[in-house]
């Protein structure tokens, strides 16, 4: 490694950055004359924090460690004061007279209490022992069960947060009804955030396949059967997908992998005259014989078909049932009734030609070559040759060969190595296409009177620019309520490109927020690049004192199967550098609050932002266990 720079060279370079910073800031000014008051001298640092980062830093940072100076590696909630206080100690060092500046705007201390106060006025006070709010999305339950946000609420979380894009205003209510009461009883405030839906570009319908349902008995590895299948017989016009079939045997809906464990009869009375130990007979769709043999027949109360009795049996071979099925037990028949069809997907391999259309008629599923609705037509006008599309999560993913006014043509280039499914309502990504649309649909104007009349914080969705967020603002201003909180959801990469613009239209409210949602912005971005962008949103909103919601799949495996995995232990342990984590929706969700609030509070002590705290080691033997 070559020597630092002496310390006077040194002085100069640093004086010179900050002469630099001074002038690129001040000549961006301009664009703080719509900022609300409030937010002021945090967009000012804001447009510091950029000027001083326009540049490559690492060698003047090498250098200024290697004097035992402040490597301006944490400077971003108070930029001007750094710099200051770091030119100072250099030209002391080198001999210097101190420079004379005004008084910072930010100071050491107001930059992280403003953050602070920023993160309360919209996420509540912060709990004991952690800084770091823990936000839940509620489960349609919810509505119904006042006792889950009281479980919640008992768990550790804090925040709640009503998905629009799901049930509606009845639902709504109800949640926020139990919310409030959850307050009477604890005496604390827990914010509610409303998510607008925005727009949803996702694929079109596909259209169905045959009525047929697959029963199979669950095998050994020999293909011996260890279990038979349960098949429940009832009076009834349609079947039914049990939510109650648990066994590895249990029976599916072909290309669902669904409980179906219900067959409708035409005839009730059928029903009526079976008796356990009956043998009922059938030929399956593909021709081959199968025996039901009923294990047990449940008596019918009140009249007419609901009346009926139910019989359940037990099949011990493979079978396809289709309606018109004729069951039999000697001459006593009755016919299977009509069955739910079965529903589509197409397969997707490398190489692929693939046809996205504006046509939302049900698709065939062996369409050649493969070809699916898109919901928004604005794609087809905004799209071009060369671009990336990726499809349900970045699953499937390629890149366009020819547009034309209503279908985009699509070449394969990246899909598991056998191949995957694309079924119908599944996402679509366009990471190199800027769509002219807005961010605020007319789906989501009818939801803002009841966000703004019942909710604490209104959530923006796929907002790409600032004029996203200037449309979202009118609209609250037409409804009387110009300073309600916002939080913008951070989820393209057209919303991570033009970040400080949006952040600085969003600081004309006074309370402003940012989600990073890292399930879309990671499809768009790319994984790779994953990493550096979430990083980057950190430190940009930490720079303007926005306080941040780390989002999408923190502690996912445990929420929804009562388990973490080891990597997102870790990413949940890094996520209490943001003010607020969210988590989603899963039977486990108590399970997983209670485990967040225990590891950001252990972590509480060990990290702040991203400088390490260096609290005293608890090595074994070497200071207190563990």
């Amino acid at each position: 490694m070559p020597p630092p720079l002496p310390i006077e060279t040194l002085a100069d370079r640093l004086a010179t950055l900050h002469r630099r910073v001074v002038a690129t800031s001040a000549a961006e000014t301009s664009t703080l004359q719509h900022v609300h008051p409030r937010n002021l001298a945090s967009a000012d640092n804001l447009l510091d924090y950029l000027a001083l980062r326009s540049s490559d830093l690492r060698g003047l940072q090498t250098d200024l460690a290697r004097h035992g100076l402040s490597s301006l590696g944490r400077a971003e909630a108070h930029v001007e004061a750094t710099l200051q206080a770091t030119c100072r100690a250099c030209a002391a060092l080198a001999g210097r007279p101190a420079p004379a500046y005004e008084e910072p705007l930010v100071g050491f201390d107001e930059g992280p209490e403003q953050l602070d106060t920023n993160a309360e006025a919209l996420f509540g006070p912060a709990s004991p022992g952690r800084t770091t709010r823990i936000m839940v999305t509620l489960p349609p339950e919810a509505a119904e069960d006042p006792g889950l946000v009281a479980e919640y609420v008992a768990a550790g979380a804090t925040v709640f947060r009503i998905n629009t894009a799901h049930e509606g205003p009845a639902a709504w209510s109800a949640m926020i009804s139990h919310i409030r009461a959850a307050e009477e009883g604890t005496g604390r405030h827990f914010p509610v955030v409303m998510d607008l839906a925005g727009p949803k570009l996702r694929t079109g319908p596909i259209a169905p396949g045959p009525q047929v349902v697959r029963f199979r008995p669950r095998r050994d590895a020999l293909g011996r059967v260890v279990e038979a299948t349960t098949v429940t017989l009832s009076a009834g016009s349609g079947a039914t997908a049990a939510d109650t079939a648990t066994s590895v045997g249990a029976p599916e809906a072909i290309g669902l992998g669904l409980p179906a464990s219900t067959l409708p009869v035409t005839d009730a009375g059928w029903l009526d005259r079976r008796r356990p130990g009956d043998r009922i007979r059938f030929t399956d769709a593909r021709g081959s014989t199968r025996k039901l043999l009923v294990e047990s027949v449940a008596s019918g109360s009140g009249s007419g078909v609901a009346a009926a009795a139910t019989v359940t049996c037990l099949l011990a071979d493979t079978g396809y049932v289709v309606p018109g099925t004729v069951l039999s037990v000697g001459d006593d028949r009755t016919t299977v009734g009509p069955l739910p069809p079965v529903e589509q997907r197409l397969r997707i391999h490398l190489g692929d030609h693939l046809r996205l259309v504006a046509d939302l008629t049900p698709a065939a599923a062996d369409a050649t070559p493969p070809t699916i609705g898109c919901t928004l037509p604005e794609v087809f006008r905004d799209t071009a040759v060369g671009q990336r599309v990726a499809l349900d999560d970045g699953k499937i993913a390629g890149h366009i060969v020819a547009v034309g006014a209503d279908r985009l043509e699509l070449t394969v280039t990246d899909v598991a190595p056998n191949g995957a499914w694309l079924g119908a309502e599944k996402g679509i990504n366009l990471p190199d296409t800027d769509l002219d649309l807005p961010a605020l649909t007319a789906v989501d104007r009818e939801a803002l009177p009841f966000v703004v009349r019942h909710a604490d914080v209104v959530d923006l969705s796929f907002a790409r620019t600032a004029e996203d967020i200037d449309d979202l603002r009118a609209e609250l201003d037409r409804l009387g309520a110009p300073d309600f909180p916002i939080i913008v959801k951070l989820e393209t990469m057209s919303a991570f490109r033009h970040l400080p613009d949006i952040l600085l239209a969003a600081m004309a409210s006074p309370h402003v927020g940012a989600m990073i949602a890292r399930g879309d912005l990671a499809v768009e971005a790319g994984y790779v690049r994953m990493g550096e962008i979430q990083e980057e949103i950190m430190w940009i909103c930490e720079a303007a004192h926005v306080p941040v919601v780390w989002a999408t799949q923190v502690l996912d495996d445990l929420a929804k199967r009562g388990r973490p995995a080891r990597a997102e232990v870790t990413d949940a342990a890094t996520s209490g550098r943001a003010e607020c984590v969210m988590l989603n929706k899963g039977p486990f969700i108590p399970v997983a609050i209670r485990f967040l609030d225990q590891l950001l509070t252990r972590m509480e002590g060990h990290q702040d932002k991203k400088a390490s705290l260096l609290r005293r080691l608890r090595l074994s033997g070497r200071g207190s266990e563990l």
